[in-house]
């Protein structure tokens, strides 16, 4: 089998890998760089499959690499966005209280949001009719302006052509398989030797990092996504509204999300999955992976760690297409919930869990050496994120 060198290897073709060669390219201009993937083209899992939502940066805690990067990058690809012409819906956000018991979390997203710099408003009842007559909330929403809605794939595809037009080779139906050196790797179409390995592989990140003595403290945990589309000509929003999220967790609930092209939907899920590639059926099934991850799963459920047990049960019941709605129904005056009937292509997030504490991971995880670089927790808002987020990931932790 044949055998390539580079001066940087990155695994894996979604927005993480892709702007980090974007990078790479800006800095290195020189240098040789090659991105492997396992699939047929860019972003066919969580790059592509995430809601297109440009966070603003509020949810954090002002000491997370999330609170660093969110704000600016949001700023950073909505920039980019009107410079490449790319779609951009800036309908903003709110997040609404459903009771009284949820109106001290929710002035804590602004505190973190004041901590963060970031421009929100604690609006009252008659505000946030003004801004939307048919969203409802209990004595006081949260107003973010700057949360808007991209094309994911769009993105991707247009930062693909800047890679191939500055010289950055794809090499696409290569899949990583074992690491062949100290600075090699092998994949299904030979061996790819490079001075410095960039593992962005999203839901395998792990795997693929434990082969060059990495991430030995965590473990991925996949969990299913699925969002629930409105087919009506009225739309019951046209603005982004999302419940107060349990802070405890990464997940945000139940959300009326409204997209580039104006459609409406309600989601997402987040169901344990079974193995990483878990999307529908036995596709992509692999027995040592669904025994690896429903015994991680088992034991999350029996010892209920970080409420798993609590969690699992309910986001299961929101396989009913009427559960589902009944979620989101409560945030709107009114909707015509028989309008809620089409299901969109499932997602899987590449969630971390800490084997030691059991718990699953917040913030963005890096870990690596001079030779190998692996970017082990890359979820929401990784996407927003992504552009200052690399920048920090290639100047703090890849050097030629």
């Amino acid at each position: 089998m044949k055998s390539e060198r580079s001066d940087f290897l990155i695994i894996g073709a979604g927005i993480i890998g892709l702007a980090i060669a974007r990078y790479l390219r800006e800095k290195h201009p020189s240098a040789t760089i090659t991105i492997i993937e396992k699939e047929p083209d860019i972003c066919r899992h969580a790059s592509g499959r995430n809601s297109g939502v440009l966070h603003a940066g509020f949810y954090y805690t002002a000491d997370s690499l999330k609170a660093r990067f969110t704000k600016e990058g949001n700023a950073e690809m909505t920039a980019y966005c009107i410079k490449k012409k790319l779609r951009i819906n800036r309908c903003g956000k709110v997040v609404v209280a459903r009771n009284e018991r949820e109106l001290g979390p929710l002035f804590e997203l602004e505190a973190r949001a004041r901590a963060n710099g970031v421009d929100v408003a604690i609006i009252d009842e008659k505000e946030l009719a003004s801004i939307h007559q048919n969203v409802k909330t209990r004595g006081h929403a949260l107003y973010s302006p700057a949360t808007s809605t991209i094309d994911p794939v769009e993105v991707c595809s247009s930062i693909r052509k800047e890679l191939l037009d500055g010289g950055v080779i794809m090499r696409f139906g290569r899949a990583y398989l074992r690491r062949a050196g100290e600075h090699a790797v092998a994949t299904t179409t030979g061996t790819h030797e490079a001075r410095v390995i960039i593992n962005a592989a999203g839901l395998y990140a792990d795997t693929i990092a434990r082969d060059f003595g990495f991430a030995r403290d965590y473990i991925i945990i996949p969990f299913k996504g699925i969002y629930l589309k409105y087919t009506g000509p009225d739309k019951p929003v046209a603005i982004n509204v999302y419940p107060v999220p349990d802070l405890k967790n990464p997940f945000l609930g139940v959300h009326y999300t409204v997209t580039v092209d104006g459609t409406v939907k309600i989601g997402p899920t987040a169901i344990p999955a079974l193995w990483r590639e878990n999307y529908e059926g036995l596709d992509n099934f692999r027995l040592r992976e669904f025994l690896q991850i429903v015994s991680r799963e088992a034991a999350l459920f029996l010892l209920n760690s970080f409420g798993f047990r609590t969690l699992a049960l309910e986001e299961i019941k929101k396989y009913s297409r009427r559960y589902l709605i009944g979620l989101a129904a409560g945030m709107v005056h009114r909707a015509e919930t028989g309008r809620f009937n089409e299901w969109s292509r499932p997602g899987i997030r590449a969630q971390l869990l800490d084997v030691r504490t059991n718990r699953l991971v917040q913030d963005f995880i890096i870990e690596g050496d001079k030779g190998s670089v692996h970017v082990l927790n890359a979820v929401s808002p990784a996407f927003t994120s992504s552009f200052p987020f690399v920048r920090w990931i290639v100047d703090s932790h890849v050097k030629l």
